[in-house]
């Protein structure tokens, strides 16, 4: 599946049956006890020691949002027989396959294998994108959004059940209390704690007797879960965050806010939080490093149909994100963190004639200089909090 030689095995490990309650836990601000992580791998057979720790890079990229014009053209892909949504996502598997770590977001949830899949407002997709997802190269995909309950737990179950048919694994979405924990994986011999949630669910109510079926937001909830998976012997921790306001580039007081909150947390001198990752605003938003920790407030949308803004009127920017990219250093002393040395990002574009994602730095590159524009646009909003002058940059 994947081009790269150096990528771990990814693994989802059950830590605890910890319920990720969002809002409704406020209150319960203590870190749940998780048991330890399994111990680092022993030395290999003959005698060789296990490989030592070494940089690795993560990559990540925004909403996955199948409009019924998407599903249609998967279909055509597919010459009528399923759905193929691989050649969608082929113009950036190069970048996604050879990352260490890939991470999406898959903000809607499956429908039964045959259908009917629907689109806007209340979306349920074809499982086969599920297949798209790993042949590109994903590990691991945040499923906290507003749409996580489109179609109630039914929905979750098919969904996290064909990503785990097909090895990639998930966060911010549960089918059972003891499913509701940290997503653990590894990279470059450092084990990876992905959390995942979302401001709301469109004002469908979590179930009552399924509390854990999605996280929501709340920041007390959020740095006991990253703190209770750094003491069960998580890294780095990593959190995705479906958050903002919709259409709007420049972050919401309430990003700025929680950004700051959770990046500020330390416990014994270390910060809790190593990276935030944002999705659901449908435009490119800021990435700053807060607090000495990178919060990339919103990717945009990585696959969607021709997007009408609140006004109604089609907005291109709907179909454009980025895709962030940061190599992880290990710490130069034990027990201390891992470093950020190198923090990129690439701008993207989905192409809703051809229905292709378009990697634009490739796509210029080549010669297609009309998509010189967009690729500058996208490259204005991102560094728009000076996140140049902290070493971000445009991927070559």
């Amino acid at each position: 599946m994947s081009h790269r030689t150096t990528r771990r095995t990814t693994r989802r490990t059950a830590l605890a049956a910890t319920a990720l309650l969002g809002a409704a836990a406020a209150a319960c601000t203590a870190a749940p006890r998780l048991p330890a992580l399994p111990p680092p791998a022993p030395p290999a057979p003959g005698g060789r020691a296990a490989p030592a720790a070494r940089p690795f890079t993560l990559a990540a990229t925004g909403d996955v949002l199948p409009h019924a014009s998407v599903i249609r053209a998967a279909r055509a892909d597919a010459n009528g027989a399923g759905y193929d949504f691989r050649p969608m996502f082929a113009g950036v598997a190069p970048v996604i396959s050879t990352a260490d770590l890939a991470l999406c977001h898959m903000e809607t949830v499956y429908g039964e294998d045959d259908g009917p899949f629907t689109g806007y407002p209340s979306f349920t997709s074809p499982p086969q994108i599920a297949d798209a997802l790993r042949a590109t190269g994903y590990d691991s995909c945040s499923t906290a959004s507003n749409h996580t309950l489109d179609d109630g737990p039914e929905g979750i179950r098919r969904t996290l059940d064909h990503l785990d048919r097909v090895g990639v694994a998930h966060a911010g979405s549960a089918r059972t209390a003891e499913e509701a924990t940290p997503t653990l994986l590894e990279a470059g011999g450092a084990r990876v704690a992905h959390l995942a949630y979302t401001y709301g669910t469109n004002g469908a109510p979590v179930p009552a007797d399924r509390p854990w079926s999605v996280n929501l937001i709340d920041e007390s909830r959020v740095l006991s879960d990253a703190r209770a998976a750094r003491e069960a012997g998580a890294d780095v921790v990593v959190v995705s965050l479906h958050w903002g306001t919709e259409w709007q580039t420049a972050p919401d007081r309430l990003q700025l806010t929680l950004g700051r909150a959770l990046t500020a947390a330390t416990t014994d001198g270390r910060p809790d939080v190593d990276l935030v990752l944002g999705t659901h605003a449908h435009v490119p938003q800021a990435y700053e490093k807060v607090n000495g920790t990178w919060v990339v407030y919103g990717m945009g949308d990585q696959v969607a149909g021709a997007m009408v803004n609140h006004s109604g009127a089609h907005d291109p920017r709907g179909n454009e994100g980025t895709i962030a990219r940061f190599t992880f250093t290990p710490p130069r002393t034990p027990g201390g963190r891992w470093e950020v040395t190198r923090a990129e990002f690439v701008p993207q574009w989905f192409d809703t004639a051809a229905h292709r994602v378009v990697d634009l730095n490739a796509a210029v590159a080549s010669g297609n200089t009309a998509l010189a524009p967009v690729r500058d646009r996208i490259t204005r909003v991102v560094l728009s909090r000076g996140a140049g002058a902290q070493g971000l940059v445009r991927a070559p």
